[in-house]
């Protein structure tokens, strides 16, 4: 069977249809994907500092873990409200399987950050094994997170500006 024989599935092609164009963006530039950065990053300074402190046993490790888990859960839940914003107000992006998995992986990741930082400020845990393991949790769903953002952009075009020219 020729390429050309080939029959789209009417379904993706209405949905391919939709517009994708960001809801809340600086400059034609998605809010979201520019604030996504700053908590991924932030779990994984955390889980490298649980190890750093596991390996060297001094303190100031663990003072540093609050501040890193702290500012992964609030700028994790700015991040994921702009993301909110946008599933919901762009049809483009709210009716594609892949975003509801990328929302549903990330409310997952805000609410283990939030859980870490919340059992490190009140002195709860003890940070090996717990906090590591807590860490480590949060890193594997900031993973499978990325995966699903990742294939709204590179699959399905979202947050891509494309000009003219292009």
């Amino acid at each position: 069977m020729e390429t050309s024989e080939i029959q789209e599935n009417p379904v993706i092609s209405k949905i391919e249809e939709k517009d994708v164009t960001s809801a809340v963006a600086v400059a034609g530039h998605p809010l979201h994907a520019m604030t996504v950065h700053f908590p991924i990053a932030l779990v994984f300074i955390t889980l490298a500092i649980d190890v750093l402190y596991w390996w060297t046993g001094d303190q100031f490790w663990l003072r540093s873990g609050v501040w890193s888990s702290g500012g992964a859960f609030l700028m994790g839940v700015a991040a994921g409200l702009v993301g909110t914003v946008e599933l919901l107000s762009v049809a483009g992006i709210r009716e594609r399987v892949a975003s509801w998995a990328h929302a549903i992986a990330a409310m997952m990741l805000i609410a283990i950050a939030g859980l870490n930082w919340g059992l490190r400020v009140t002195d709860s845990i003890d940070i090996v094994p717990h906090g590591l393991l807590v860490s480590t949790l949060a890193a594997v769903v900031t993973g499978m997170a990325g995966w699903h953002g990742g294939k709204l952009i590179f699959d399905h075009g979202i947050g891509l500006m494309v000009s003219p020219k292009d």
